[in-house]
C-alpha cells in the first residue's frame, strides 16, 4: 500500500486547537477519486485535500478538495491549509505569489502579516433568494423575522447562501433544524457592536446540512462570498476581521482585505501533525 506525506493543519487560528482542522495528503498522483473520497470519509473532517503536480504550467501545484459527502471545486480553509503544507514540505513558488490549481481554475495565494491569504474568486451566483427558498431557510434556521436584514446567494464554488442578521447575539442564538435544511450550504452573519467585546467586526456561522459535522468551525469560502456582498454594497471597510466558531468553542479569525481589484482572505495556519499515511 503506497505511503504519502501527510499533514494535519489548523487554519484560521494561532492556537492549534481553536481553528478549523484540515487533513492534507501530498504526492497524491497515484490516488484515484474513489480512494480520495474514501479517505476523506475516514478522516471525518470538514475537508481533506490531495496535492499533486499541476496540469496547468502556470500553477505551482494542483489540489483536490473532498468533504465527507463529495468533492468541492474550491474552499477557503483547504486552500490556505494545503498551501501551508506544500510550503512546509519544501514547495517553492515559480513567482512572487503561489498559484493553486483546483476545480474552479487558478487561485492566487500570498504571504501576509496574518500568515497566508487567497485572492477570493468571483461569485458564480449572487442576488436575492427566491421567495420559497428564503422562507425555507428562515424556517430551518428558526430566526425571528425582526432579526433578519437580508438573504442572498454568495456562491463562489461551494453553493453558499447567506443570511444577514441584526446582531451578533442573534447569530450565536441560531439552532438550525438540519433536516429542514437538507442539501443546503448556508451562513448567518452580523456586524459586531462595541458592547459585544470581541476583537472582530463581524461574527459568522456556517452550516452544511447532511455533513457528519454540520457546523463548520471557520469558513474561508463563505466569508469570501459575504465579503463580496458587503464591499459591493459599501457595508464593510476595506480591511476587517471576522470571528467564527464561537458556539463550537473555537476562536477562528478571518482577515478580509481589499487591495485594488483583489479581495484577499487570510489567516494563520499551524501544523499539528506531520508524518506519513498509507492509503
Amino acid at each position: 500500500m503506497p505511503t504519502h506525506p501527510f499533514f494535519q493543519v489548523n487554519v484560521f487560528s494561532t492556537d492549534p486547537l481553536l481553528g478549523n482542522p484540515l487533513a492534507v495528503v501530498l504526492d497524491a498522483e497515484d490516488l484515484d477519486e474513489a480512494r480520495m473520497a474514501a479517505f476523506a470519509r475516514w478522516t471525518n473532517l470538514s475537508e481533506t485535500t490531495f496535492i499533486s503536480a499541476p496540469r496547468d504550467p502556470r500553477a505551482d501545484y494542483r489540489v483536490r478538495i473532498f468533504t465527507t459527502l463529495g468533492e468541492l471545486p474550491f474552499a477557503g480553509h483547504p486552500t490556505l491549509g494545503s498551501c501551508h503544507a506544500w510550503l512546509a514540505r519544501g514547495g517553492v513558488a515559480k513567482g512572487a505569489e503561489i498559484v493553486q490549481e483546483c476545480g474552479i481554475g487558478l487561485v492566487r495565494i500570498r504571504r501576509s502579516d496574518t500568515g497566508l491569504a487567497f485572492d477570493a474568486p468571483p461569485l458564480r451566483r449572487d442576488g436575492a433568494l427566491a421567495p420559497d427558498l428564503r422562507a425555507r431557510v428562515l424556517a430551518g434556521l428558526g430566526v425571528a423575522m425582526d432579526d433578519v436584514l437580508d438573504a442572498q446567494w454568495v456562491d463562489n464554488g461551494p453553493p453558499w447562501l447567506a443570511v444577514r442578521l441584526r446582531s451578533r447575539a442573534a447569530v450565536l442564538a441560531v439552532r438550525p433544524d438540519y433536516a429542514a435544511l437538507e442539501g443546503l450550504m448556508l451562513g448567518v452573519f452580523a456586524a459586531c457592536r462595541e458592547g459585544d467585546a470581541v476583537d472582530a467586526q463581524f461574527e459568522t456561522r456556517a452550516f452544511i446540512a447532511g455533513e457528519a459535522a454540520p457546523e463548520d468551525p471557520v469558513t474561508g469560502s463563505l466569508n469570501a462570498g459575504i465579503a463580496r456582498w458587503l464591499l459591493r454594497d459599501g457595508e464593510a471597510p476595506a480591511r476587517y476581521v471576522i470571528s467564527q466558531g464561537t458556539v463550537l468553542g473555537r476562536a477562528g479569525r478571518v482577515v478580509v482585505e481589499r487591495d485594488g481589484d483583489a479581495l484577499w482572505i487570510g489567516g494563520t495556519c499551524v501544523t499539528c501533525i506531520e508524518g506519513s499515511v498509507r492509503i
